[in-house]
């Protein structure tokens, strides 16, 4: 039971190990790699080598194929690019199965401790994710060398060799089991090593090896479907064409697999370096026979799954991927554009209450419907943001963290105000049958102008960080307090003249120009964070 249990603990050091190497990789090069792969999709050849590149950097075709599946579902590159970078991906994989199988045991306790020197000294530099890259890669070969010896006292009991010599008849039931293992382990590495560790102890035979392998790869795309279950159409689309990819060769190779085995076996390679080099080959093969067939398998994998329907969309935000969510770079950005189209929402909410203030009753059911849509998008982001690893960002990245949350609340509070403006003017004007005067209207309709535009210039500049924007919005925040205080002392005025319309209206008009007021402020608010640099802080408007 004991070393049941150590090899299983080393399988999971395995994976464990992949994930760190992945997302070291990732918030380090992320955006880089996300570049290499948009830049290299126009051509297969290209494209396929992306993959394997890409795999090869992040040890893992799961976490390449979560980045392609992020680009489609996204609408940065189209489908039968994104499938020929997949196929790339399992070459990858299985080049990466292959050099770890050398003995580079001497390599992980110097990669463990110079990874944790850099880690735990410079964590949130680029060494210091460096570190965790080294630390990973550590664990990966101290695993590989733990399932090895794990593996041979659990080979040699006699109930073991029982269990296994019922996999020597079955072609597709031992391709199952090998896929339902890769499932299992969360790793068609793993499977196939262990695969090998078992073919050279004489526990398997070498034809049940190969099943196992086939089987193992039908897994690893198997994983990539329920990866792919929360993302949209398009998204589960590449998961798709890279399982029946697999499928397509496994179904190929596995009538032949007899004779295959028989060919392979009178080889002077031993048995266990022989199931690792037909998983490279096999790979290999089948998707470079694969790639010219990529635009076919698109058109059946568009067939199959129908687009999403586009109805409330507005509900359901559409940036936050969350596989991107180990590269804080990739992710802030997702999180960023998800927060301007909160800022698309308001100013919705800002038309929609213009209409309300001219007498449109139908238009204040708008303005709450489009706050309940600002606070989804709002709670969804914020969620989104919590799940970052905000403890190991950069300090660029921590700013621009707060940066997000900090807009996306302001926008949360906009809404909740606009929605509350609303209710007041139809409760106490609309039904109240009291009209605001002709030149009450004319300024909050300018008002409401002139806060549209602030609105439009802080997403502007939330987005570009450009000073000299900054600067513009901060001075648009002071000259609309001048144009509050004037209309409220032009109100003034008008009371003296006892204007019935605006005696009657005086206090929603008063609360509407401070409402509006703090609506700009929360606008402008941006404008200051940007200038919050020393350079600019000596420098006056």
């Amino acid at each position: 039971m004991l070393t049941l249990l150590n090899l299983l603990s080393a399988v999971a050091l395995l994976v464990w190990g992949t994930h760190i190497v992945r997302t070291g990789i990732m918030r380090v090069f992320g955006a880089d790699l996300r570049r290499v792969l948009s830049r290299s999709v126009e051509k297969k050849p290209m494209a396929f080598l992306a993959g394997i590149g890409v795999t090869a950097l992040v040890q893992s075709s799961n976490a390449t194929t979560l980045l392609v599946t992020s680009f489609v579902a996204q609408n940065l590159v189209s489908l039968t690019p994104a499938l020929v970078v997949v196929l790339g991906a399992d070459v990858g994989t299985a080049i990466m199965a292959r050099i770890l199988t050398f003995d580079l045991s001497w390599l992980s306790p110097l990669f463990i401790f110079l990874g944790v020197v850099f880690f735990l000294s410079r964590k949130q530099t680029r060494a210091g994710q460096l570190g965790r890259t080294a630390i990973g890669l550590g664990l990966i070969l101290l695993a590989l060398q733990l399932i090895v010896d794990a593996a041979k006292p659990i080979t040699q009991a006699a109930g073991v060799q029982v269990l296994f010599s019922t996999l020597t008849g079955d072609v597709m039931l031992d391709a199952l089991i090998g896929a339902v293992f890769a499932i299992i382990s969360y790793s068609s590495l793993a499977a196939v090593l262990i695969t090998a560790t078992l073919t050279a102890a004489g526990v398997i035979s070498f034809k049940v090896a190969l099943c196992l392998v086939i089987g193992a790869n039908l897994g690893s795309g198997l994983l990539a479907m329920i990866n792919a279950s929360a993302a949209n159409a398009a998204g589960k689309r590449v998961a798709l064409g890279s399982l029946l990819f697999k499928l397509i060769g496994s179904l190929a190779v596995l009538p032949f697999i007899d004779h295959l085995a028989l060919w392979l076996d009178k080889m002077p390679v031993n048995d266990e370096e022989l199931v690792i080099f037909f998983h490279v080959f096999y790979n290999l093969l089948r998707c470079v026979l694969m790639v010219p067939f990529a635009d076919a398998m698109a058109r059946l994998c568009r067939r199959i799954i129908d687009d999403d329907a586009e109805n409330d969309a507005t509900l359901k935000p559409k940036h936050l991927d969350r596989s991107a969510l180990d590269t804080p770079a990739l992710a802030l950005a997702n999180a960023s554009r998800e927060t301007l189209r909160m800022g698309d929402v308001v100013e919705q909410m800002l038309e929609s209450f213009s209409k309300v203030v001219h007498g449109e009753l139908r238009a204040e059911r708008t303005v709450r419907r489009l706050d309940d849509d600002v606070d989804v998008l709002y709670t969804a982001i914020k969620l989104y943001l919590a799940r970052m690893p905000k403890e190991d960002l950069a300090g660029e990245d921590s700013q621009r963290w707060a940066e997000v949350i900090e807009m996306a609340l302001n926008l949360e509070q906009a809404g909740d105000i606009i929605e509350r403006m609303s209710v007041e003017v139809v409760d106490k004007s609309l039904h109240a049958r009291r009209a605001f005067s002709a030149e009450g209207i004319e300024e909050l309709t300018t008002l409401q102008a002139k806060l549209l535009e602030n609105l439009r210039l802080s997403l502007s500049v939330f987005l570009s960080h450009d000073i000299t924007s900054a600067k513009r919005l901060r001075r648009a925040k002071h000259r609309f307090r001048i144009l509050i205080r004037r209309f409220s002392h032009t109100h003034v005025e008008r009371l003296h003249m006892q204007n019935v319309q605006s005696i009657e209206t005086s206090s929603l008009h008063l609360g509407l120009l401070g409402d509006l007021k703090r609506l700009n402020s929360l606008f402008c608010a941006v404008a200051y964070t940007v200038l919050d640099q020393p350079e600019d802080e000596r420098e006056e408007d």
